[in-house]
């Protein structure tokens, strides 16, 4: 199932919960869940999105919002493991290219800890192994979330699209269950639902707004 903005959120992938209570989508009713995707080896998602992810789980925790982590890999999979999650969740220990941008600012302690505690729950995406033939379908269900108008663009374009995205999808070892259900463009990304388990939003990157769409979450009947 795929996930649709407006309509019920489907439950995320998880193999396994490394921090806090197991729990998923359906099981949050009347929270607000604010899910955070980032990938371990992801200096921007321990630079930005977790900091800010870390405010609205201190902000809000005591007026029904929930904020999860989950990691995620769709590169980069020998540092994008469960292992080096489980490392970060009991040491506070980075890897990697987080490791290395988070140093070059002076963000980490001991070496390679982080200056901060993840405080709400943890868990990894579920990874399966890639095989098979790679279907005209699966190209599609790819590239229509990422370009919606590809169906009325030249037919040179569309050909160079379907054979980068072919050859992306020959290249990733792992078929991550939630980065492709939630149709996510990158990390870090963020997926909010509502408390009557609707799907609000998803967004890539940076994103300053959310707060604001928590605030108008919260007033809403």
């Amino acid at each position: 199932m795929k996930a649709i903005i407006g309509e019920k959120a489907p439950n995320f992938g998880v193999s396994e919960w490394v921090q806090g209570a197991p729990t998923n989508f359906d099981q949050e009713k009347d929270h607000i869940v604010l899910l955070e995707v980032f990938q371990v080896n992801c200096p921007g998602c321990f630079m930005n999105a977790i900091p800010e992810a870390i405010n609205i789980y201190n902000k809000y925790k005591d007026e029904g919002v929930r904020v999860l982590g989950l990691a995620t890999a769709f590169e980069d999979f020998d540092k994008n493991t469960l292992d080096n999650l489980k490392m970060l969740a009991e040491t506070g220990e980075v890897i990697g290219e987080t490791k290395d941008a988070l140093s070059q600012y002076g963000q980490l302690q001991e070496g390679n800890k982080l200056s901060f505690k993840i405080p709400f729950p943890l868990a990894m995406d579920n990874l399966t192994k890639t095989s098979g033939e790679i279907s005209q379908e699966k190209i599609m269900e790819f590239i229509y979330p990422q370009i919606p108008e590809f169906d009325s663009q030249p037919d040179e374009y569309k050909n160079q699209i379907i054979e980068k995205v072919k050859s992306y999808m020959k290249s990733k070892e792992y078929s991550a269950e939630t980065f492709e259900k939630f149709a996510l463009q990158g990390t870090p990304s963020m997926i909010l639902v509502d408390r009557k388990g609707i799907l609000r939003d998803v967004s890539f990157g940076q994103s300053g707004h959310v707060d604001a769409m928590i605030q108008k979450l919260l007033n809403e009947d």
